[in-house]
């Protein structure tokens, strides 16, 4: 079964609103553990528009399942990831005044900086994951990286099955089945949602996690959490 893990940014966005602790992250990541889901996932940004990095201490004691720390690898990320030592580090290329993440590394060009950061990681303990577009050959890249992981950014395949094109799922699945082949376990994430989730999932060989924030919260707005979750958890048996 692919591991659902919930990226509470949009609860940590909405809590900033206002300036205050309501909705409180750390109750949230707490809930949605206790509701089913086997993951937490957060991105900090440097300007902390949303999740802070204090967030990222006070998170670690009580996500009993996955945690998982999305971010591209500037200094005081580094430096954060190392003191939590969350599960899963997912290296993120996005700039810093980036809304949302909107592409993945090219591990050809980026592939002895990424070496250096996954060694730094790895050494501590932590699983690295790098997010990548659905290109073979930055699938042959991110293996020479030596990283364990890749995040396949799905926000293509999302928006072509949305206009009714569910061929847009094959380049997702020859990426993944060589990955696989490769040794490399196969995460996915960004605009997934209820709509899609089956669909990919069936398609998607060795899926081991997925990682859904603004889709799953925006649901649960209609359906509420707990019963947000029982869904996804239902279509990704």
């Amino acid at each position: 079964m692919t591991k659902l893990s919930v990226n509470i940014n949009k609860i940590a966005t909405l809590r900033n609103s206002r300036g205050g602790d309501v909705p409180n992250v750390v109750e949230f990541a707490k809930d949605v553990q206790r509701f089913g889901a086997e993951g937490v996932t957060i991105h900090p940004r440097p300007d902390e528009r949303h999740i802070r990095y204090q967030d990222a201490y006070d998170l670690k004691p009580e996500v009993y399942t996955e945690y998982n720390i999305e971010g591209n690898p500037i200094e005081s990320f580094m430096q954060l990831v190392l003191k939590v030592k969350p599960t899963q580090v997912t290296l993120v290329p996005d700039a810093e005044d980036a809304i949302t993440s909107n592409a993945g590394w090219d591990t050809i060009k980026h592939k002895e900086f990424l070496i250096d950061i996954i060694k730094e990681f790895k050494q501590n303990g932590i699983r690295t994951s790098i997010f990548v577009d659905p290109d073979l050959k930055q699938i042959e890249g991110a293996k020479g990286t030596g990283t364990d992981r890749i995040e396949l950014y799905t926000e293509a395949f999302a928006h072509q099955y949305g206009l009714g094109n569910k061929k847009a799922i094959k380049p997702y699945a020859e990426c993944a089945e060589l990955a696989v082949k490769l040794g490399l376990g196969v995460n996915a994430g960004h605009d997934l949602s209820l709509d899609n989730i089956k669909f990919f999932k069936e398609n998607i060989p060795g899926l081991l996690e997925v990682s859904i924030g603004h889709a799953l919260i925006a649901e649960s707005l209609y359906l509420g959490v707990e019963n947000v979750i029982q869904m996804y958890l239902h279509k990704l048996k």
